[in-house]
């Protein structure tokens, strides 16, 4: 990674809906990946237990919509580069953002036993998959679909994939419930490539929500963006835009409603109902955003979301390295993050508040190092 003027595309060149939008995506992730405790959270902050959706569930995949969304300004200047500039860009990028995935499911690399104190992880255990590894293949096989497919190969693959992984995980589930947890064709796929050892386990079982199987369809959410963002290019930031978007977001979310019937919203096998309604929900949502802040021109309050909104990946990253810290350095056998929590949240609060409030805190902390890096101009990409 390395200082720049900009995330791939200058500022100027995008519309200041999308870095709000962004912003807006890391906040939350980073409110709902650092509470206070896993085991006081209020609902609207957890994933739905299995089928069904909450609006933490709308996180991820809102993060592959504006990845697509900023593709629609740099693919122009990548298909420019010829084909093995091109390529070499992707794969570079893909493997590096991987690499900063795999190494912060790692981090901070060691164990602490109370009686032995810290060792060396077993580096052969380390979870293979994850949210950036999945960002990472998903811009990949995204890029790579717009480039030797366009526009028009895009929703082909955009159609046959969500059809052909509803009829992937139907054949090839337990027969009795194909959707099941430990019945799903998708987990069956990563027990067989990867292995036990290198799934994620808080499901209570081996299990990756960030799975290879589901990794297909959720390259959907990366296109949706690529062609939303193509849309408003070429129909500008006009009220006339943002009733096509409601409308189409209305056409997907009955769909979606419809297939729901069938083939369940889950998050985490990454359904195809699942990946209709939140583009669909995205749709409303950037619609509304481009409505006040570039039709309406309110923008007074953009400020504090564009502060994340510039420094994504860096700000992320940052979130999950400086929590791992905190729980790791122990003073008198607890953990930093414990005796902050302690002493400072749950001391006065109700065990949900007090959660909810450290994980407010903890993103505001990373917000103001990310206001410092606006504030010097430092733009870091990968």
């Amino acid at each position: 990674m390395s200082p720049a003027q900009n995330l791939g595309v200058p500022f100027k060149e995008r519309y200041l809906a999308l870095d709000v939008l962004r912003g807006l995506t890391i906040a939350l992730m980073v409110v709902v990946n650092t509470p206070g405790s896993w085991s006081h959270m209020y609902a609207p902050f957890m994933h739905a237990d299995w089928h069904g959706f909450t609006i933490t569930d709308l996180i991820f995949p809102t993060f592959l919509f504006v990845v697509g969304n900023a593709m629609s300004f740099s693919m122009k200047k990548l298909e420019s580069m010829g084909q093995q500039v091109f390529l070499k860009k992707v794969f570079k990028r893909t493997l590096l953002i991987f690499l900063i995935g795999w190494l912060l499911n790692a981090f901070p690399f060691v164990n602490y036993n109370p009686e032995s104190g810290y060792s060396m992880i077993n580096w052969s255990e380390v979870r293979l998959l994850g949210v950036l590894q999945r960002i990472a293949l998903c811009y990949m096989l995204a890029a790579l679909i717009l480039y030797y497919l366009g526009k028009r190969g895009a929703l082909i693959y955009s159609a046959a994939t969500l059809l052909g992984y509803w009829l992937v995980m139907y054949l090839f589930g337990n027969a009795d419930d194909p959707y099941s947890l430990t019945g799903n064709a998708a987990l069956k796929l990563d027990l067989w490539l990867i292995g036990a050892k290198n799934l994620y386990m808080g499901e209570g079982i081996p299990f990756d929500p960030e799975g290879i199987l589901s990794t297909f369809p959720s390259v959907v959410n990366v296109i949706a963006g690529f062609l939303v963002g193509k849309f408003i290019q070429d129909s500008g930031n006009n009220t006339g835009t943002v009733k096509k978007m409601v409308i189409w977001g209305i056409i997907l979310l009955v769909a979606c409603l419809i297939w729901d019937m069938a083939f369940p919203i889950n998050k985490k096998i990454w359904t195809s109902p699942y990946v209709l309604l939140t583009i669909s929900l995205d749709l409303f949502l950037i619609g509304f955003l481009m409505l006040v802040i570039e039709v309406w021109q309110k923008r007074n309050w953009t400020y504090p979301f564009e502060v994340f909104g510039r420094n994504p990946l860096i700000l992320y990253v940052l979130s999950g390295v400086l929590i791992s810290l905190f729980y790791a350095i122990r003073v008198g056998g607890q953990s930093i993050k414990g005796l902050i929590y302690e002493s400072l949240f749950t001391s006065w609060l109700g065990p949900k508040d007090a959660s909810l409030l450290f994980s407010i805190v903890y993103m505001l902390l990373i917000w103001l190092v990310g206001l410092w890096m606006d504030r010097k101009k430092i733009y870091i990409k990968v």
